[in-house]
């Protein structure tokens, strides 16, 4: 398995964010006769360049969409995680980008170790720290470009206070539900999976059936290139399932298909067993469309805490001793300060 950089290191905080900013600025001002020569076909942040258009390490061209980008505030910084999450503008658009050092592959540690270059910061007896500065392509920065960005998109990654709510299942009648009703939350991108008009070659496995089907595809915070942090999402070509409270025996078959063919999917195409996965869904969820999470055991994923994940092979059982359980359950989920729907808990006095 490949080493984690979510590992301890010696870099202090500082040195990483530091240098995550440099790597944006430096993406910014590639000249355009270099991104010219490049002559990608394809400039996007999801699926990437087409066949025959690649660079010298092997990975798919794309012209720079960072090139333009101005830097107006850092939202969120996280030197655990390695990650950066930046506001700004491109093209006169808002614009947020996310940079995300990659892990250390194991496959390419001898090479890491043979053809980077060392800077001795510390010496006493037997320890020693170094600086190591790694060829570009052994130095990859994953970043993910959300461009024309709105404002919930803007306070989604600002670092903010989060609250813990119960809801109730009258709760979620009287509050949560008309909240959700009033709002749009566009899940537009989704039908797009589903129809096969975004992201088809990206689809892992796909049970075609209208009531019992999904397609299995992975998340973007996966970048497909080691396994510890191997992360799919199986959205269901049902759209009248928005979340967990929707849920009641009738969909038992549902989840037992989603549960049965995913695990069996990922295994043949990963060959990661069962007992190595983590299926679970999110409530709240990020979007109102249900889908299901297969994160890799070892990877602590975002959101993979008892305050919002909940286990599929628990709901599948809750639903068999209770048709109704997620309709009267208790149910507790973060929120963060800003969030409309935690100022309707206060107005209603749940908070």
């Amino acid at each position: 398995m490949p080493l984690d950089m979510k590992t301890p290191a010696v870099v202090t905080s500082r040195a990483v964010i530091g240098r995550l900013v440099r790597a944006l600025k430096a993406m910014a001002a590639v000249v355009p006769e270099e991104r010219e020569a490049k002559r990608p076909k394809v400039a996007s942040s999801g699926t990437g360049g087409e066949d025959g258009e690649e660079e010298a390490n092997g990975g798919p061209a794309v012209l720079s969409p960072v090139s333009g980008f101005k830097t107006e505030r850092v939202l969120r910084d996280s030197a655990r995680e390695k990650t950066l999450f930046v506001h700004g503008k491109m093209d006169e658009q808002e614009a947020v980008i996310i940079l995300e050092k990659t892990p250390i592959r194991q496959d390419m540690l001898g090479e890491i170790l043979k053809a980077s270059s060392l800077k001795l910061e510390m010496k006493n007896d037997i320890y020693s720290t170094y600086q190591l500065q790694a060829p570009a392509h052994l130095n990859e920065i994953k970043t993910t470009v959300i461009c024309p960005a709105t404002e919930k998109h803007v306070k989604k990654y600002l670092r903010q206070e989060t609250f813990l709510i119960e809801e109730s299942g009258d709760d979620y009648r009287t509050i949560t539900l008309p909240y959700i009703s009033s709002q749009s939350f566009s899940v537009q991108w989704v039908h797009n999976i589903l129809e096969k008009k975004a992201e088809a070659d990206r689809i892992v496995f796909e049970d075609p059936d209208p009531n019992l089907g999904f397609v299995l595809l992975p998340d973007f915070k996966w970048d497909q290139k080691q396994l510890d942090d191997l992360y799919l999402i199986a959205i269901v070509h049902r759209r009248d399932i928005k979340s967990l409270r929707d849920l009641s025996a009738d969909d038992l078959p549902l989840l037992n298909n989603i549960r049965q063919k995913g695990l069996e999917a990922v295994q043949k195409r990963y060959d990661v067993r069962p007992s190595k996965l983590r299926v679970y869904l999110h409530y709240q969820p990020s979007y109102y469309h249900l889908h299901v999470h297969f994160t890799s055991l070892d990877y602590e994923a975002p959101g993979c805490g008892v305050e919002r994940a909940h286990l599929l092979s628990d709901v599948i059982q809750n639903l068999q001793a209770d048709p109704q359980y997620y309709h009267s359950r208790t149910l507790t989920f973060p929120l963060r300060a800003d969030d409309a729907l935690l100022l309707k808990f206060k107005e209603a006095g749940k908070l």
